[in-house]
């Protein structure tokens, strides 16, 4: 689903900004590298795109990493982000418990004077 908040971009304008031919940004998509939401029939995409396209970018460009290799990363890059938002999940809800068990034990602790 598009978020209509969000600033969408055109293939031929992600194409000028990161002065890469329209067709590699297809291929990448072919590939699995890249998932640009659709409008009617356009690609449509986001800045999260664009940094990812300019991650593969400097992947490929400037470090020599081949298009296997950079499938690898952003796999693992994702999983990592995930792991990440799953992390702050167990921390916030530890965090709710521990200060919940806190006040419990304070109230029986003022309680029991």
């Amino acid at each position: 689903m598009v978020d209509k908040r969000k600033p969408l971009f055109m293939i031929s304008i992600v194409s000028e900004m990161l002065q890469v031919h329209p067709q590699t940004l297809r291929l990448y998509e072919r590939e699995g590298l890249i998932s640009p939401s659709r409008g009617k029939r356009a690609r449509l995409y986001s800045q999260e795109d664009i940094e990812r396209i300019g991650l593969i970018l400097r992947l490929t460009r400037e470090l020599g990493v081949n298009r296997a290799g950079v499938d690898i990363i952003l796999r693992m890059r994702d999983r990592i982000e995930m792991l990440e938002h799953e992390m702050d999940d167990m921390m916030q809800h530890l965090d709710r418990h521990l200060k919940r068990e806190f006040e419990r034990r304070l109230k029986r602790f003022f309680e029991e004077e």
